[in-house]
């Protein structure tokens, strides 16, 4: 077992204590993409389905999970809009907007189990370059800042990230870790 997998395991097993019995919502992997589905009735959990088995995954759809209000908990996606890739460059600049606080939420979950962290423009095939996307990754190293400093997460966020830090004996909650963000 890859040293990613154990970490997934183990991020899999606290996710679970943590949340499904209290939110009635479980995290599976081996998505052909990534998908938020509500409780449909009051016997199936809400589902966070992340891509293959693949870490950054998790943590990214957690992260979402993690900011998720009320109402957005009850809507597929949280009722996000999603521009598949080859987005415009106004589409991305939207797409970038809204994934600022996922993102950094992500990054320092990511500091937390000790995993490589990279910014997603998640855009891939689209020649148009965003003209935001210099300033998509200090806004996401300015909100993890801001996060450290004032300790406002969102409180699953904030539970999430407390038992990572104390899972895998890490401080994710430290100012030089969010410094730059490596987009590579």
């Amino acid at each position: 077992m890859s040293i990613e997998s154990e970490k997934l395991t183990i991020i899999s097993a606290i996710f679970a204590d943590e949340f499904e019995a209290k939110y009635s919502t479980i995290l599976v992997g081996g998505g052909s993409e990534p998908l938020y589905l509500p409780k449909t009735n009051d016997n199936l959990p809400a589902k966070i389905i992340y891509r293959a088995d693949y870490l950054s995954s998790a943590l990214h759809e957690i992260a979402h999970w993690c900011i998720a209000g009320k109402k957005r908990l009850n809507m597929q996606d949280y009722g996000y809009w999603y521009a598949p890739d080859g987005r415009s460059a106004e589409q991305q600049e939207l797409f970038e907007q809204s994934e600022v606080k996922p993102q950094a939420l992500e990054w320092m979950f990511s500091v937390a189990c000790g995993q490589v962290f990279r910014l997603s423009t998640d855009n891939l095939s689209c020649s148009v370059e965003s003209p935001s996307s210099g300033s998509f990754s200090v806004a996401v190293a300015d909100q993890a800042q801001q996060w450290c400093a004032n300790g406002q997460l969102p409180s699953r966020g904030l539970q999430f990230l407390n038992v990572l830090c104390k899972n895998f004996g890490s401080n994710g909650k430290c100012h030089s870790h969010y410094q730059s963000v490596s987009t590579a």
